[in-house]
């Protein structure tokens, strides 16, 4: 394990070093460049000052509903799509025509419907994260294996017995696949929407830094999403393992 983690660490720290050196050496401008010292003392500085918590528990709070939201409306809606040929009839279409829009280009009819409000942003990240969720489901359900199948029919089980006991666990790998994906993508939109609609958090902290050539906050507040983006992908991973057990030790 831990040689893993050095192994892991190797690179980034490489080359950090390297951008450490060309900044000593003044071959990168600090307006654009600032070193990665001066950029770990902006972002000591904001968690010492408490100037950090505040947008980024904005940014995070936001993010989580809007995935949430995503995550919650994309299984059910992949399950009925799944579960009824009607319902596929009926919802397919719409949902096609409305998965290529870029959720960057609703905004504005966001904004329009929701005004310049955090619901309004959280219908931008659950609109633009809905699909991985609601794509891995359609495919966790359609891949059951038919002896499956053929083995509820002959039990005779009934809907609601054959979706928790049978459907729902053999579609579950895909649907974290899909959860995970939409996590990255939330994250995504809730700064571009704090960028776009001046929401507080940490999409505005950086548009203002680069704005004012604050150069080391600016790649402060991308490390602090690097790092949070990663950690919660890391839990997320964790809870798979034990959800799943059953389906590694296969």
């Amino acid at each position: 394990m831990l040689t893993r983690i050095i192994l892991a660490l190797l690179l980034p720290l490489i080359l950090l070093a390297l951008w450490q050196a060309a900044a000593g050496a003044g071959m990168l401008s600090p307006a654009y460049f600032p070193a990665p010292l001066q950029t770990l003392d902006a972002l000591t500085t904001s968690v010492v000052t408490g100037k950090l918590w505040g947008p980024f528990a904005a940014t995070a709070w936001r993010m989580f509903q809007g995935w949430f939201a995503a995550s919650l409306a994309g299984v059910i809606l992949g399950a009925v799509i799944g579960f009824s040929r009607t319902a596929r009839e009926l919802l397919q279409p719409t949902l096609e025509f409305l998965r290529p829009f870029p959720a960057s280009a609703v905004i504005p009819a966001a904004i329009l419907i929701f005004g310049l409000s955090n619901a309004m942003a959280v219908w931008v990240i659950a609109f633009g994260s809905i699909w991985p969720v609601l794509l891995s489901t359609l495919h966790g359900f359609a891949a059951i294996e038919p002896r499956l199948k053929e083995v509820s029919a002959a039990l005779e089980m009934r809907p609601v017995d054959y979706l928790r006991k049978v459907a729902l666990p053999s579609a579950l790998p895909d649907i974290f696949t899909g959860v995970r994906i939409s996590l990255s993508i939330a994250l995504i939109l809730a700064v571009v929407v704090e960028m776009q609609s001046a929401q507080p958090g940490l999409g505005q902290n950086i548009l203002l830094a680069q704005r004012m050539y604050r150069s080391p906050e600016l790649y402060a507040g991308i490390v602090v999403l690097g790092l949070f983006g990663l950690a919660i992908s890391w839990v997320l991973e964790r809870v798979e393992q034990r959800l799943l057990a059953w389906k590694i030790r296969r």
